[in-house]
C-alpha cells in the first residue's frame, strides 16, 4: 500500500503540471472574453462554408477543452463554440453534441492529453508519444460529431427509426473503412494504394446521401475482396 501511495504521488506530478499550464490557458480565454471574440472570429473567416467553420471550431474546442473536467468542459464549449455552429443554422443538438465531443477528445491530443499523460504514467512510457498513438488509434472517431451535424437524424432529430439504422449502418462502415486506411490492416497487410481507397470509401460511407453510400460501400468490398484473394493464394503458397 505504501509503495502503491508513493507511485501513485510520483506519477500524478506530470498530469498535475499539464492540468495546471492548461488551467492557465482555460482562464485566460474565460476572463478575457476571448471566447465570445472567437465566435465573430470564426464565423467571420467562415462565412457560409460549413464544412470550413467546422474545421474551425473543432481546432477551437480541442485548444479550449485542454486540461479542463467534463462538466466544466462543456459549460465553455456551449458558451462558446456552440454559437459558432448555431449561426451557421446548425441543428441546436448537433451543434452542442459536436462542441462537446471535441473538447473531451482534447484528452487524447498533445501537447495537453492528460488522458495520455495518465495513461503513459501507468506504462512508464513517453507522454507525447503515447499522445501521438491515441490519437491516431482515435482517427476514426474524430469523423463522428461531423456524421451528427450532417446527419442530425443520428442523434434521433426528424427522422425514422429506417432512416436511423441505414445511417447508423452506414456510418460504422465508414469508420471502420477509415480505421483500415489508417492502420493498414484487414485480413492482411494492406498496400498503399488500397489504405487511400479505403480511407475515401469510409469518408463516402460518412457522408450523407444513397449515392454515396453505394459508391462507398463498392469501394471497400473491392478493398475486402483483393484483400480475400490475397489471404487465399497465401494460405495456398
Amino acid at each position: 500500500i505504501y509503495n502503491a501511495l508513493v507511485a501513485g504521488a510520483r506519477n500524478t506530478i506530470s498530469v498535475g503540471l499539464a492540468c495546471a499550464t492548461a488551467g492557465i490557458i482555460a482562464g485566460v480565454v474565460t476572463m478575457t472574453g476571448l471566447g465570445q471574440d472567437l465566435v465573430n472570429i470564426i464565423h467571420g473567416i467562415a462565412g457560409n462554408n460549413l464544412f470550413f467553420g467546422l474545421v474551425l471550431t473543432m481546432v477551437a474546442c480541442i485548444i479550449l477543452g485542454m486540461g479542463v473536467p467534463t462538466t466544466a468542459n462543456y459549460v465553455i464549449m456551449a458558451t462558446t463554440c456552440a454559437q459558432i455552429l448555431i449561426k451557421m443554422d446548425v441543428v441546436p443538438i448537433a451543434a452542442h453534441m459536436f462542441v462537446f465531443y471535441f473538447g473531451i477528445v482534447a484528452d487524447i491530443t498533445p501537447p495537453v492529453a492528460l488522458a495520455a499523460y495518465a495513461g503513459s504514467a501507468i506504462a512508464k512510457s513517453n507522454p507525447i508519444k503515447t499522445g501521438v498513438n491515441a490519437t491516431k488509434l482515435a482517427i476514426a472517431a474524430f469523423i463522428v460529431p461531423y456524421v451528427c451535424v450532417f446527419s442530425p437524424a443520428l442523434l434521433l432529430v426528424e427522422t425514422t427509426i429506417p432512416e436511423v439504422a441505414l445511417i447508423v449502418v452506414t456510418a460504422c462502415l465508414g469508420m471502420f473503412s477509415v480505421a483500415v486506411g489508417m492502420e493498414g490492416f484487414l485480413l492482411a497487410k494492406v498496400h498503399v494504394v488500397l489504405r487511400l481507397i479505403s480511407v475515401g470509401a469510409g469518408l463516402l460511407l460518412i457522408m450523407p446521401g444513397l449515392v454515396t453510400d453505394f459508391i462507398g460501400l463498392a469501394l471497400f468490398a473491392g478493398v475486402f475482396a483483393v484483400q480475400m484473394i490475397a489471404r487465399r493464394r497465401t494460405s495456398a503458397a
